[in-house]
């Protein structure tokens, strides 16, 4: 009779052992039946250049901050996911979130018709201008006084579509020259290779407060466009949660006080 038990015991122990690795991930579906549902996403992904102040940047401990930063940990918070930033080439941007090395683009992007045959866009957060940098000391009052002059921008950004968009300042210029970044084109307008720099608004105006006595804004500027975040086209679920934490964080003030924290006035859209 032990004998007996101790095989049943066994027998038992193994069915047992069988049972436990039968689990829902391990098996396989029968033919014709319905496909998984996919996980959900508990991660965001988000594409930036790092070195887009007061947007996103790194500070003197290299650590990322800035206003999309806090924008995008708090919209993560809501969404119930976690964020990671990655710095990418934002002049390939569309590529990075193509490619699904990134799953959001969040660094003051523009929204554009162009653009919204790539990528699905948030509803806008922000307003934002195309300003016109000079050095303090410059005789430039206008865009009609750029001509013949050499102007700089970000590669990849809205400002250089916004310049070629002005096709009589645009062929006035005697040169039209694209940086990686703004700081690297503000530093060639300090050295005096450049004689004008067109930059978001919200770049310019930090960088002219931290040097008011190196650089001046014109008061004319290349037109008046929105930011948005920038998703892939087919991430609707994501779009769907995204813009509903946006929204919450207007309606709640979150958005605005993040905004006055970094820009000193309420600039959300």
């Amino acid at each position: 009779m032990k004998k007996i038990a101790a095989v049943a015991l066994l027998a038992l122990g193994a069915a047992l052992v069988g049972c436990s690795k039968n689990d829902s991930s391990s098996q396989t579906a029968a033919p014709g039946a319905p496909e998984p549902m996919p996980a959900a996403v508990t991660k965001l992904v988000v594409g930036l250049d790092d070195n887009f102040p007061p947007m996103g940047f790194r500070d003197e401990k290299n650590e990322l901050v800035g206003f999309d930063i806090d924008m995008a940990r708090e919209a993560a918070k809501r969404m119930g996911v976690e964020v990671e930033f990655k710095p990418i080439d934002w002049s390939a941007k569309e590529a990075e979130l193509a490619g699904k090395r990134v799953d959001a683009l969040w660094n003051g992007l523009t929204i554009t018709e162009e653009r919204k045959e790539k990528i699905a866009f948030s509803a806008p957060y922000m307003e934002n201008h195309q300003i016109v940098v000079v050095p303090a000391k410059s005789e430039i009052k206008t865009k009609a006084e750029l001509a013949g002059k050499i102007v700089g921008a970000q590669e990849g950004s809205s400002a250089v579509d916004a310049v070629k968009k002005e096709d009589a300042v645009f062929k006035s210029l005697k040169e039209f020259k694209t940086f990686g970044d703004n700081v690297t084109a503000l530093m060639d307008l300090s050295a005096g290779r450049l004689e004008a720099v067109v930059v978001d608004e919200v770049v310019g105006r930090y960088y002219v407060a931290k040097k008011p006595d190196e650089y001046a804004v014109l008061e004319e500027n290349f037109g008046t466009e929105e930011y948005g975040v920038g998703l892939r086209k087919d991430d609707t679920a994501d779009l769907d949660k995204l813009n509903k934490a946006l929204n919450d964080m207007k309606a709640d003030g979150t958005a605005a006080k993040i905004a006055t924290q970094w820009f000193g006035k309420d600039i959300i859209k």
